[in-house]
């Protein structure tokens, strides 16, 4: 049986659409069986209907806590029978409470080499540094930000004349590769967050 999952984005949602397309492939371990956005225009939701995958908009401006926006993505994940989720650009921290219930259960990728330049404007950062080698990595989601066990990681050259833009553009098309793999890993059982 292949794994009910959900995707969990707030923007373009081009790692969505890697897994929708890995997805297809008949011997691909899980299915993307729902799309959440916290935001309801982002461009995310049209890669999900256009695969024809079930979309939920969760605002977390109808919320009046973290607490409270948590427990209603919770119940929203338990009602599509949801049994991994892969956070894909998705531009909330989520309280330790919920990823405890998710714990060993959900993803996350993000575009540096962790533990190397956790949180946001990782290019910009990387390119300051004047570091040579970047990349992405795809890890556990723990209490903590970015601090998860590390599932797979890629390396991407820092290029001279680079922007954080095309660094980027090169660290994605890593990221599009890796996340299948990843999600196929956990999915087909190859995978205990404890042995990484």
């Amino acid at each position: 049986m292949k794994k009910r999952t959900a995707v969990l984005i707030s923007g373009n949602g081009s790692n969505l659409q890697a897994l929708l397309d890995a997805a297809r492939a008949e011997d691909f371990p899980a299915t993307i069986s729902l799309v959440i956005s916290n935001k309801a225009d982002a461009y995310g939701i049209t890669r999900a209907s256009n695969a024809g995958v079930p979309v939920e908009v969760l605002s977390h401006r109808d919320f009046s806590s973290r607490e409270a926006f948590d427990e209603a993505l919770h119940k929203l994940l338990i009602q599509h029978r949801i049994e991994l989720v892969c956070l894909a650009g998705f531009m909330r921290l989520l309280t330790a409470d919920f990823t405890r219930k998710w714990e060993g259960r959900m993803l996350n990728i993000h575009p540096s080499l962790l533990p190397a330049f956790k949180g946001l404007n990782t290019h910009a950062r990387v390119l300051e540094s004047g570091v040579k080698t970047t990349g992405c990595t795809v890890h556990f989601v723990v209490p903590e930000m970015d601090a998860g066990p590390v599932v797979l990681q890629a390396e991407v050259p820092v290029m001279p004349g680079d922007t954080p833009h095309t660094l980027a553009e090169r660290v994605h098309k890593e990221e599009h590769r890796i996340y299948p793999l990843a999600l196929a890993r956990l999915a087909g059982g190859l995978l205990r967050p404890q042995e990484e």
